[in-house]
């Protein structure tokens, strides 16, 4: 079998290809809760309300035209049994322990009946998790990924997306960091090496 060229691209002949889009997209949308989006949340970031929004048109697409909506939060046992060394590594996890005071692990858009909610313990959305069991049952070729972190549980998810045979397509609005450098330098290397970037028209239209 041959190997396609890959296309021009802004990361020179090494960093260019696409994985494109197949006929079955779902929306996952990660970690959208509220210890990002309140501005005092433990990781409240300093901008999240133009991905909020990006990703909420996404969602309202996605539903419109019959598409799988994937949502992930991150939930922990009682006394952090089931957090690993991540919590060690970022103490303010424990905020997602299922008996935290704060409600910080609430999803900021509300799930519609029937549409999964997948829960994780770490970064990707795909490790440890039925994610991917989800997606194969309901013939999902490519994911649309939203929410937050860019540099954190969105890159790690792209990248297991892409690991695990989908096809990533991360939105580009529809993502927030803490600042928008870090932001867009993470887009620049998934979207060299691990994911496409798209734009949410784009993405819109696709859907």
């Amino acid at each position: 079998m041959s190997v396609p060229e890959p296309a021009p691209g802004p990361h020179g002949s090494a960093f260019s290809g696409r994985v494109g889009w197949g006929s079955t997209p779902a929306v996952v949308v990660v970690d959208l809760v509220r210890a990002y989006t309140d501005r005092d949340g433990p990781f409240g970031l300093p901008d999240p309300d133009p991905a909020v929004t990006a990703t909420r048109a996404l969602v309202d697409a996605a539903r419109a035209h019959g598409h799988l909506v994937v949502w992930t939060v991150v939930r922990y046992t009682p006394g952090l049994g089931d957090a690993g060394l991540f919590v060690r590594k970022v103490p303010a996890l424990a905020c997602f322990v299922e008996d935290a005071p704060g409600g910080w692990g609430d999803l900021t858009i509300e799930p519609e009946a029937g549409e999964p909610v997948v829960v994780k313990q770490y970064a990707s959305a795909f490790f440890g998790t039925s994610l991917a069991s989800t997606l194969r049952a309901a013939g999902v070729d490519t994911v649309v990924v939203a929410g937050v972190s860019t540099s954190g549980c969105v890159r790690a998810s792209a990248m297991d997306a892409l690991n695990s045979g989908f096809r990533p397509q991360v939105v580009r609005q529809a993502c927030a960091d803490r600042s928008p450098a870090l932001h867009e330098a993470n887009l620049a290397d998934l979207d060299a090496k691990y994911a496409d970037v798209v734009d949410l028209p784009d993405a819109l239209a696709r859907l």
